[in-house]
């Protein structure tokens, strides 16, 4: 996880419900949007209670509007008849612009839009989306080996400091 990442987690009145990990090994992050959810009540409840996975989820732009599907919302413990499908497609809260941006960065080979993080802000439920390149198989070994070299520097650091005070 990347210190910008940790620094967005820690913001106040920002509750983390999901995160979609694999997306930043998995993909080149290219843009990121927050936008709004359309949600029914038990969906909002089952929220509440830290229930989401964003594994399977990605966003479709159809009709000038923005869809997320595939996402998991578990159904609500104590719903009753009025409680929601857990993999039903929810609509996105954006401006025009913006879905008019994504649509036409989409279009262009290899690109996708992923769901990163599901939170809650202010009270009210929302999505962080990426638009994303798919990455190859050496990109993504390269990546590992940079955050292993990267922790072994940090290692070492840490240890000399140890060493310096004692």
């Amino acid at each position: 996880m990347s210190k910008q990442t940790k620094d967005k987690d820690k913001t106040p009145g920002r509750k983390l419900v999901a995160q979609h990990k694999k997306a930043r090994h998995d993909y080149h992050i290219l843009d990121t949007y927050e936008c709004g959810l359309v949600l029914t009540g038990t969906e909002v409840k089952s929220l509440r209670q830290g229930r989401a996975s964003l594994v399977d989820g990605f966003i479709q732009i159809d009709g000038n509007e923005a869809w997320l599907h595939n996402v998991h919302i578990p159904e609500y413990a104590q719903g009753t008849w009025t409680n929601h499908a857990a993999r039903r497609k929810r609509k996105l809260l954006m401006h025009r612009a913006e879905i008019d941006k994504l649509e036409a960065k989409s279009q262009e080979s290899g690109h996708t839009i992923v769901p990163l993080a599901l939170y809650f802000k202010g009270g009210r439920a929302k999505v962080e989306i990426a638009l994303a390149k798919g990455k190859k198989e050496y990109d993504k070994r390269q990546t590992l080996r940079e955050q292993q070299d990267r922790r072994e520097a940090d290692r070492a650091v840490s240890a000399a400091r140890r060493r310096q005070r004692a």
